[in-house]
C-alpha cells in the first residue's frame, strides 16, 4: 500500500510541467540549457524495490536535447528520516536496470541514452551527508589514489537537498504554486514549526486554488497534511483550508476524509484480525473529526465514545460527527 509521501509526490511530479520546474532547479545549468523542455514526458515504469516503496518514490522522464538525442531523467525522492550512506550504489543498480530495459526495447542501437539520476531529499535529520559518487565508497589505498580511482566505476548523482533551503527560497522558486507548497510541506509537514509557518503560505494556497484544477490539487495536499501533521496542528491546518476553500467545501471534504479514515481503520483491523482494534480506531476517528470541527467533548462523552465496541454505533457517530455542532447531535440525545 502506498504511503502518503508516495501518493503526494506522484500526484505532483508525474505532471511534466511540474516535474520540469523541479528539474530546472536541481540540474546543472548546462543541462538545463540543452534540454528541449517541451518534449518532457513521464515514462510509465519503476525500478524501486517493493520493500522500499514506503521510503522512496521513483519517477522516470524522457526528453530530447536540442540536437535531437534522447535523455532520461531518473528522479528518486528520498523519504527516509536518515541519510542513506549507500545511495550511490543503490542508484547505480536502478540506473543499470533502466539501461537493461532500454536495451531490450532498442536492440539495434549501438549507444545508450543519457540517464541523469537525481535525489530529492527532505529527511528530518538534517543535511544529506552520504557520498554522492560511487568512487568514494571504495577502500582505496592513499598511495597513488588518483590512479586507483581511474580503474573504478565512475558514477554520481544529482541532489536537491530541501533541508538546506531557507523557507523563503522554497516559496520563491520558479515553479507552479502547488510545487512550492508540496516542497514546503515535505520539509515542514511534520515539524513543530508548522503551525507558525502555515499562515505565511496563505498567498501560495490562494494562488494554487485559483489555478486550473486548483480545487482538486489543494484538496490532495490537504489530505496529505491531515495524515502527517501533529494532532495539535490539525486545527491550524483546517483553518487554513477554510480560509482558502470556504466552510461549506471544507465540510464536504471532511465527509470524504472521514470515509477514508474509516476504510483505513477497517483494513488495519482486518489485517490485525482484531475487532477490538477496529472499534478503537473508529472511536478515535470520531473524536478527531469532532476536534477538527471544534466541537466540545467533555470527559463523560469522550469516555462513552472510547468505551463503545459496537461498530455500527461508532459508524453512525462518525457519520454524524462530520456535520455536528454539538456533541448531543452525535449521540442523538442530550449528554448531561
Amino acid at each position: 500500500m502506498s504511503g502518503p509521501h508516495d501518493l503526494l509526490v506522484r500526484y505532483t511530479f508525474e505532471n511534466p510541467e511540474r516535474a520540469a520546474a523541479e528539474l530546472r532547479v536541481a540540474l546543472p545549468p548546462f543541462v538545463v540549457a540543452q534540454v528541449d523542455w517541451s518534449s518532457l514526458r513521464a515514462e510509465r515504469n519503476s525500478v524501486v524495490d517493493p520493500e522500499l516503496r514506503e521510503t522512496e518514490t521513483d519517477l522516470l522522464f524522457s526528453a530530447r536535447l536540442k540536437d535531437g538525442r534522447q535523455v532520461l531523467f531518473y528522479v528518486l525522492l528520498e523519504h527516509q528520516s536518515k541519510v542513506y550512506r549507500w545511495m550511490a550504489l543503490r542508484l547505480l543498480k536502478y540506473v543499470v536496470r533502466q539501461l537493461e530495459d532500454w536495451r531490450r526495447e532498442h536492440p539495434d542501437s549501438e549507444l545508450l541514452p543519457i540517464i541523469l539520476p537525481l535525489v530529492l531529499y527532505h529527511g528530518a535529520e538534517g543535511a544529506w551527508t552520504a557520498p554522492r559518487r560511487l568512487e568514494e565508497l571504495f577502500d582505496v589505498p592513499e598511495e597513488e589514489r588518483a590512479l586507483w580511482l581511474l580503474l573504478l566505476p565512475q558514477f554520481g548523482y544529482g541532489l536537491d537537498d530541501l533541508t538546506q533551503e531557507r523557507e523563503e527560497a522554497l516559496r520563491m522558486r520558479a515553479a507552479p504554486a502547488l510545487v512550492r507548497l508540496v516542497l514546503l510541506v515535505l520539509v515542514y509537514g511534520k515539524s513543530a514549526q508548522l503551525a507558525q509557518r502555515l499562515p505565511g503560505w496563505k498567498e501560495l494556497f490562494d494562488e494554487a486554488y485559483r489555478a486550473p484544477n486548483g480545487e482538486e490539487e489543494v484538496t490532495v495536499l490537504f489530505h496529505y497534511l491531515m495524515r502527517v501533521v501533529a494532532k495539535e496542528d490539525k486545527a491550524v491546518t483546517m483553518g487554513m483550508l477554510k480560509s482558502v476553500a470556504g466552510a461549506q467545501r471544507v465540510e464536504e471534504l471532511m465527509g470524504t476524509i472521514a470515509e477514508e479514515w474509516f476504510e483505513e481503520g477497517r483494513q488495519k483491523g482486518l489485517d490485525e484480525g482484531l475487532a477490538k482494534g477496529l472499534a478503537k480506531g473508529r472511536a478515535e476517528d470520531v473524536l478527531q473529526i469532532l476536534t477538527l470541527r471544534e466541537v466540545h467533548v467533555d470527559g463523560k462523552a469522550r469516555q462513552r465514545i472510547l468505551s463503545c465496541t459496537d461498530l455500527a454505533t461508532l459508524g453512525l457517530w462518525l457519520e454524524r460527527a462530520v456535520r455536528a455542532n454539538h456533541i448531543s447531535e452525535v449521540f442523538g440525545d442530550v449528554v448531561q
